[in-house]
């Protein structure tokens, strides 16, 4: 296509009339966050936020500057950076289908071994507020919430604190710099599906501080701030499809597009130690009881999530919306929700629980959003034990059923055998892969043998009513299939 734009500042003038262009000079930006983790939602949620304060003459001296600490990081800076570290948005409305180009990001520091540039750019006065999504998993937290301090990369920062792996490390020299220098500190703000992620971020942060230098940890948690907060965007991975429907429909080279929905939700706790721009402006909700609001979004949204996609993957269902048109899927998903879910979740201003799950039904149902089993069912090691298993818990406690819940256990360790019932394989899809398909393995002589993962259990094995209802629904979908098994659940 001899027509297309490269995107990057310089063509900006020549965008399709129907695509939103920044209305704000970029020249004249400057930094004041930095974002580790530049993957598709914080470029589909935060970063859209900030763009959209900016269009009103806002915040422009909150720019963010990308980071990231892993390999593939690397990649995406280099994509990111030949287009000015422009993205092109586009919602999938069923009503239609509208584009957007967004500037709020103007840099991206190099991704090396030691992480000094981004300690570095951490250490400028300029940045007031380091922003993460990095995954559920990525906090280094044990089953019980608790900091894994035996984890390698932890120790490795903890021996090497000036050269450090990951980005709390990173975090920590830097502070460490600041503290020096009379800089003063920065908030610390986690943007991933965590209960409590800003009291998590916290207790990871100041943990692997103290493990080698107590002064500066205590320093830290008495002068940064850690605010907790909510996210909420179905933002679908981009694949080839997504690349040629930006080509195709508006004439754009993008090499980063972002697709997702025509649905947003952000609510913080008011806690920035160093300033912060006003969200609330654009449609982020600042308030004190984020607690309840991710309760409801993490257990109906996230749990519902993993109840959907891995009984899809095992009926050869691809996207969640194909899911939630698959009688026998939906049905399931339906009755956890109201019976065993909704139960657990308080309501928030303006929402009940089953007003949500209306609104997630619609959500997921969404045929313009191709969101595959396969990127909901991912890292199930983290998802499980943090969307499900706190519900598991709570309903074993207060001795209500968990029969549906449970079911969801099992069909994730049928899911991790790796093949699904037309005999097609599934492809590695978690980070303990390996030790997910050995333990589904010998669950499918001794089911137990699944929850014996303390890693990923806990204490959950030992309970004898959990042991044997989820022993009981794992057979019957070992014998009897999965779609005859989401049948009899529903009695």
């Amino acid at each position: 296509m001899s027509n297309l734009l490269q995107l990057s500042n310089a063509t900006l003038t020549r965008i399709p009339a129907d695509v939103r262009v920044p209305s704000y000079d970029r020249s004249r930006l400057t930094a004041g966050i930095v974002h580790i983790g530049l993957g598709n939602f914080h470029r589909a949620h935060q970063a859209w936020y900030l763009h959209r304060l900016m269009d009103q003459g806002l915040a422009h001296d909150w720019a963010i500057i990308g980071a990231g600490v892993r390999e593939p990081d690397a990649a995406q800076r280099e994509r990111l950076l030949a287009q000015d570290c422009l993205t092109t948005l586009i919602e999938l409305d069923p009503a239609g289908i509208s584009a957007e180009i967004t500037g709020s990001m103007i840099g991206f520091v190099p991704v090396e071994p030691g992480n000094a540039a981004l300690i570095a750019q951490m250490s400028d006065p300029a940045i007031r507020i380091i922003a993460l999504t990095v995954t559920e998993g990525g906090y280094f937290t044990r089953p019980d919430g608790s900091f894994d301090a035996e984890h390698a990369d932890i120790q490795h920062d903890a021996a090497h604190p000036a050269s450090p792996r990951t980005a709390f490390g990173a975090m920590i020299a830097a502070l460490k710099l600041r503290r020096e220098k009379g800089v003063g500190p920065f908030t610390c703000l986690s943007c991933d599906n965590l209960q409590g992620n800003g009291t998590v971020l916290r207790e990871t942060v100041v943990s692997l501080a103290r493990l080698s230098d107590a002064d500066l940890a205590d320093w830290i948690d008495r002068n940064c701030s850690f605010p907790n907060s909510m996210v909420d965007c179905i933002v679908p991975a981009t694949g080839p499809k997504e690349l040629s429907l930006v080509k195709d429909r508006y004439s754009i080279d993008d090499k980063a597009p972002v697709t997702h929905e025509n649905f947003r939700q952000w609510v913080i706790e008011d806690n920035f130690c160093a300033g912060r721009p006003d969200w609330d402006k654009v449609g982020a909700t600042f308030s004190d009881r984020v607690h309840d609001y991710e309760t409801m979004k993490l257990r109906i949204l996230n749990a519902g999530h993993q109840l959907l996609a891995n009984a899809g993957e095992l009926l050869s269902v691809e996207t969640i919306s194909g899911c939630m048109g698959h009688d026998a899927i939906r049905h399931f998903f339906a009755k956890v929700q109201r019976e065993e879910i909704a139960p657990q979740v308080e309501p928030v201003p303006g929402m009940t629980p089953s007003q949500y799950i209306e609104l997630i039904d619609q959500r997921f149902s969404n045929p313009e959003i191709v969101d595959t089993t396969r990127r909901v069912a991912f890292d199930g090691s983290s998802r499980h034990p943090g969307f499900l298993h706190p519900m598991i818990r709570e309903r074993l406690a207060s001795d209500e059923s968990i029969e549906g819940l449970t079911l969801a256990e099992a069909l994730w360790a049928r899911m991790c055998v790796g093949t699904r019932e037309d005999g097609t394989a599934i492809a590695p899809n978690d980070p303990n892969w390996t030790t997910l398909t050995a333990a589904a393995d010998a669950a499918q002589s001794d089911p137990n043998a699944w929850i014996r993962q303390e890693e990923i259990y806990g204490d959950l094995a030992s309970n004898t009513r959990f042991a044997e209802t989820f022993s009981r629904w794992l057979r019957l979908i070992q014998t009897k299939g999965t779609e005859a098994t989401l049948q009899a659940f529903q009695g």
